[in-house]
This record gives structure tokens, C-alpha cells and sequence, in this order.
């Protein structure tokens, strides 16, 4: 059987990023975190941060550095986030919210991993894909 325990993520500063994204998300780092790695637990599922020495940041979009991963984080309200994770040291890259509201907006964290904020209120998830609400 086969079990996701961790996503890992390369940094030259694994205490400074995991205080990033622990500021991010809302929960803690865990104890025993370290210079060398550093996690935030998401119930089964760690978010962890090792350090490598020769880091090199993804330019995203750039394809000759790519980013390789994003994180999506699902917000309510995208303006209060935005303005709380700009604060934090995060820089917005580009904003794909429509009209209505709903999209995501691609955000680098203080050392250039792309995440984006999504709002997608009142969509149901399937396996089949997002059913979206009627809008009038």
C-alpha cells in the first residue's frame, strides 16, 4: 500500500522558510525542527523543508529554472489573504480571478516557489473535476 507522508521542499533556510508558510497556513512548526529540516504537519501529510546548500531558485515562468511544483491554498475572501501573505514576504506574480470573483492568483514565497491562492467558493469537488455555481 502505498501512503503519501511528506512534500519536501529544497531551501537554503529550512526554519525561515517553514516560519514563512507556518505563517501562511496557520499552524505551527513542528519541535524538532532544525537548520537542516523543518516541517508543518497537515494532519497525515508533512510540509517540510530541507536544506541544500547549492539552492537555487525557480524564475517562474521561466522554463529554464522551473518551478517544478506550486502549492495551491483554497481562501474565502482573496483580498484579505492577498494583502496578509504580501505582508508576510510573499510577491504577486499574476492574477487569473475573473469577473465574478472566483480563480487564483500566483504569488512567489521570499525565495521563489510559486503558490497561488485560489478562491473556488461554492464549488463542489468531484472526481470528475469542480462543478461551478450558477451565477445570474
Amino acid at each position: 500500500m502505498l501512503r503519501l507522508t511528506d512534500f519536501i521542499i529544497d531551501c537554503p533556510d529550512t526554519m525561515k522558510l517553514a516560519a514563512f508558510y507556518s505563517e501562511v497556513t496557520g499552524r505551527p512548526i513542528k519541535e524538532g525542527s532544525s537548520e537542516d529540516w523543518a516541517g508543518i504537519q497537515f494532519g497525515e501529510i508533512e510540509l517540510a523543508f530541507i536544506r541544500v546548500d547549492d539552492y537555487r531558485a525557480p524564475q517562474w515562468p521561466d522554463s529554464e529554472h522551473p518551478k517544478q511544483f506550486h502549492l495551491d491554498f483554497e481562501v474565502d475572501e482573496i483580498e484579505s489573504e492577498q494583502r496578509r501573505v504580501l505582508d508576510l514576504g510573499a510577491t504577486l506574480r499574476q492574477d487569473f480571478n475573473g469577473p465574478n470573483g472566483y480563480g487564483w492568483q500566483v504569488y512567489t514565497d521570499p525565495i521563489g516557489h510559486p503558490f497561488c491562492l485560489c478562491r473556488n467558493k461554492g464549488v463542489i469537488w468531484t472526481d470528475q473535476g469542480p462543478i461551478w455555481p450558477k451565477h445570474d
